[in-house]
């Protein structure tokens, strides 16, 4: 009888899978670069449909829903996002927790399957910022993260299996610009941790007041000796 996991040895074939312009692209390329010097092949590819049959499937960042036709062309499909899984499933988690107050965020590594996110969890990680970092260094940390877990999976002696996750889920909703927007009557403090989430170019801070609006751009500085 064929070894059950004989897809298993290297080299595997890998994808990353990444279908938009998303910011975790660079962040795609390096786990690219670091499958492939340890002994893998992998390669970046950036429309589902072209998602090549193969050992696994990484799926970073997509704002499609990946087809079973697609997903049966890998041995493992996976994602990474960043919630208490099954809580926070759909869109932007990192973005929503931030702006909920949170700093303790977890990463999950779990299965792709055809109900977004549901899959079971391979791996629950946490990472902790301090509640200053703006969107640019929260992405950071995230980007990392990601990189680890998929190195941690493909590092594995053999492929790990998943456990189903328990309780009731709840669901974010995509962003719109309108989410973006500021209460001229709060104060900064109370509104920063919104302004620690927008995006200056794609999705900047803004406030309506005396029939006009404002377009408000957030940096950090730093402090002069």
């Amino acid at each position: 009888m064929a070894d059950a996991h004989a897809w298993w040895e290297k080299p595997r074939r890998t994808s990353v899978v990444i279908d938009n312009p998303s910011w975790i692209l660079p962040w795609g390329k390096d786990l690219v670069e670091q499958l492939c010097a340890a002994g893998d092949s992998a390669a970046l590819v950036t429309r589902q449909e072209e998602v090549p049959e193969g050992a696994v499937a990484f799926y970073l960042g997509c704002l499609r829903i990946t087809p079973p036709e697609v997903l049966a062309r890998n041995h493992r499909n996976l994602v990474v996002h960043a919630s208490d899984l099954p809580q926070g499933r759909g869109f932007s988690p990192l973005t929503y927790q931030i702006m909920e107050g949170l700093n303790h965020i977890p990463v999950c590594l779990l299965d792709a399957v055809e109900a977004v996110d549901s899959g079971p969890v391979v791996y629950r990680e946490w990472i902790d910022y301090a509640g200053h970092e703006l969107i640019g260094e929260l992405r950071q940390k995230l980007g990392v993260m990601t990189v680890e877990l998929c190195r941690r999976f493909m590092g594995e002696p053999a492929p790990p299996s998943g456990v189903p996750q328990r309780g009731e889920p709840s669901t974010y909703q995509r962003r719109r610009p309108a989410d973006s927007a500021l209460d001229p009557s709060q104060t900064i403090a109370e509104q920063f941790n919104l302004l620690r989430t927008v995006d200056n170019d794609n999705y900047p801070a803004y406030f309506d007041l005396y029939g006009h609006r404002y377009v408000i751009r957030i940096e950090k500085m730093e402090k002069s000796s």
